[in-house]
């Protein structure tokens, strides 16, 4: 009799692909969420949001009108990646142009390949933004949807632009927080709006430790279900 055949040895599962879309609207505390679930989860992460500012501070750059849609689509299809570490990215005055360029349907399809193609990575990502959810990872395991009031958000913008030595006071930085939210929510293309599997988080009342914990007992509890419903 003849020894048998020695088994092959079991190879090892490649881990499962993880994609956790953060969407939300200004100031909501999505940006903060987001990298403590990359951190947490060891993903990579993006802020989508960054490349509309890119496009923006472009067209300021070149002395353009962020509301020119065509120039909008120009900038964006050749964004220069040095942009996303301009010091004045992340300035109050880039931010109006970067809502302004977000809502320009053109702007929007000319960066999707490139969100898209972060999502893909093998692992998976973190990735925040407006339309994550809903539009450039609908298929996305964990999604959150996360929120506060315009009240509370304005009070936290108003805090890191007087920090930042901006005197604007905080009835006009309520008022730009409700007209970012009119536009984001009214476009006609992947306006902001919670996808319908996507877990609600309102920190409102949340500290930062707090609404942390609260997110990655969120997305655990969507992981749970896939994995119930797989089974």
């Amino acid at each position: 009799m003849t020894d048998a055949a020695p088994r092959p040895a079991a190879q090892p599962q490649p881990a499962p692909r993880l994609v956790i879309a953060v969407d939300g609207p200004a100031a909501s505390g999505k940006g903060t969420v987001a990298k403590a679930l990359a951190r947490h989860y060891g993903l990579p992460y993006l802020d989508t949001g960054k490349l509309y500012r890119a496009t923006g501070l472009a067209l300021r750059l070149a002395g353009r009108d962020p509301g020119d849609a065509a120039a909008a689509a120009h900038a964006a299809e050749h964004l220069e990646p040095a942009l996303l570490d301009a010091p004045d990215l992340m300035s109050a005055a880039n931010s109006e142009a970067a809502s302004i360029v977000s809502a320009h349907p053109a702007v929007r399809a000319a960066l999707l390949a490139r969100q898209q193609a972060f999502a893909a990575q093998a692992g998976g990502a973190v990735l925040d933004g407006r339309d994550i959810g809903t539009v450039i990872a609908p298929d996305a395991p964990a999604k959150l949807f996360v929120t506060a009031t315009p009240a509370v958000r304005a009070a936290r913008r108003h805090r890191e632009l007087a920090a930042s030595g901006d005197g604007r006071d905080f009835e006009m930085v309520l008022a730009d927080i409700n007209a970012r939210d009119a536009r984001d929510s009214g476009r006609s293309a992947a306006p902001l709006r919670q996808a319908a599997d996507a877990a609600l988080l309102d920190t409102s009342e949340l500290d930062i430790v707090a609404a942390v914990a609260r997110a990655i007992a969120l997305v655990e509890q969507a992981l749970s279900g896939i994995r119930q419903h797989q089974g």
